[in-house]
């Protein structure tokens, strides 16, 4: 889902997630909308506060002390995949939630990372959603009896995966 893990240089967490449905970033999502009119062309979603960029653009205005030390933004998913995998890496359904994605190149959008005060660099990989995103940590497969190959899928925002989960996955 679209909320913010934001965390350290040594993997530490910042603060609390500030979660989907946290609306305290309406104000930012509008000066958003003004600082990328190619917003919505990109992203290919509206704006709306519960979105990952808006939250960022509030830790920036309201606690600067933290964005200072953001090394990397992850979704909630993507920090237990991160907890069990030791990797950073995201799911295109859900990044596509971060209003950082550009939708058309399936890849993160610089100039809209920029807007936010970010980079690539702070921003997991990206996987398609049935890809293998990486294997358990050898040591937290051992400690929950699984064989250290067990394999974490790229997984699905709860949307796209529910699409599927009808069978709306043709065109019309």
């Amino acid at each position: 889902m679209h909320g913010a893990v934001l965390l350290d240089e040594k993997g530490e967490i910042l603060r609390p997630a500030i979660l989907w449905n946290d609306t305290r970033s309406a104000q930012e999502c509008a000066e958003l909308e003004e600082l990328a009119p190619e917003l919505h062309q990109v992203a290919g979603n509206l704006a709306m506060p519960g979105f990952t960029a808006p939250k960022l653009l509030w830790v920036r205005r309201h606690e600067p002390q933290i964005f200072a030390r953001i090394a990397s933004v992850l979704l909630p998913k993507d920090y237990l995949r991160f907890k069990m995998t030791g990797k950073k890496i995201s799911d295109m359904s859900d990044a596509a939630g971060t209003l950082w994605l550009d939708v058309g190149k399936r890849d993160w959008s610089d100039a809209l990372l920029q807007k936010c005060g970010l980079t690539r660099e702070n921003m997991p990989s990206l996987v398609e959603g049935c890809e293998v995103s990486a294997t358990l940590e050898p040591g937290l497969a051992q400690r929950w009896g699984l064989h250290s190959a067990v394999m974490v899928a790229g997984g699905g925002g709860d949307n796209a995966v529910s699409a599927i989960g009808v069978g709306a996955v043709s065109p019309g």
